[in-house]
């Protein structure tokens, strides 16, 4: 799953999937709970995992804390199980599976209007996932962008943790952290939020810019140019 910015200023992240043919793709085989985790033949885990866990009723109350240890510095999710109970259980999963230790944080945006720091995908290119993809977990009560007369464009605000996708019903391992207030569409899943500790991190990779290239020697979108790795993500006490 690839997700990139394609205009400054933008208020989406589009994804551009790359699909195999019929010829090429096995049939996916899904869970039989609520959450209905599917695999994607079509698009193979960047690192193997089996689905999540789906009992017949998702856990669906309190917060669960999250450790994030990065090169950079620590951060502290607190995952939020009423808010997005199949999210949350897919990343406790993940969590718990090593998927995200030892992977490179792909995508900085520093565009006025979209601040985040995009992780989640083993393979460090964007287009990686966990072989799987499940339903979305919409937000419905973020304010309105205050310069979006239509109403349309919402607030992400700086803390908020989200998942990145491709589309409707596309979740799969990455995730966004927002270092500054961002407007989107209420198209991604909210399922937490970061630490003040966690948001000193982000600052300070933010604060490194963005890696320079021939062709942009001043992108506001694209690797950080501090390069930034999860060594390790674990949950305190979860089941």
């Amino acid at each position: 799953m690839k997700v990139s910015a394609v205009i400054a200023g933008a208020t989406l992240m589009v994804a551009t999937l790359v699909v195999a043919t019929p010829a090429q793709a096995a049939p996916p085989t899904g869970t039989k709970g609520p959450c209905g985790y599917t695999s994607t033949p079509d698009e193979p885990p960047a690192r193997p995992v089996s689905l999540p866990p789906d009992p017949e009723h998702t856990p669906d109350k309190g917060v669960v804390k999250v450790v994030v240890a990065t090169n950079q510095g620590p951060m502290l999710l607190s995952l939020d199980r009423a808010k997005a109970p199949c999210t949350v259980q897919s990343f406790l999963h993940l969590a718990k599976s090593r998927f995200y230790d030892f992977t490179t944080c792909h995508r900085l945006t520093l565009y006025p209007t979209l601040k985040v720091l995009q992780c989640g995908d083993p393979s460090g290119t964007g287009e990686g996932g966990p072989g799987y993809s499940y339903k979305d977990e919409l937000p419905t009560d973020l304010p309105n962008w205050p310069t979006d007369p239509t109403g349309a464009s919402k607030v992400y605000a700086r803390g908020v943790l989200a998942m990145a996708n491709a589309g409707p019903a596309t979740n799969g391992s990455q995730f966004f952290l927002v270092f500054g207030d961002s407007r989107l569409r209420p198209n991604y899943t909210i399922f937490g939020s970061v630490d003040r500790t966690g948001l000193k991190t982000l600052d300070r990779v933010a604060a490194g810019g963005i890696t320079p290239t021939s062709e942009d020697p001043a992108p506001v979108d694209g690797p950080p140019a501090r390069k930034t790795d999860i060594l390790v993500a674990r949950s305190l006490g979860a089941r």
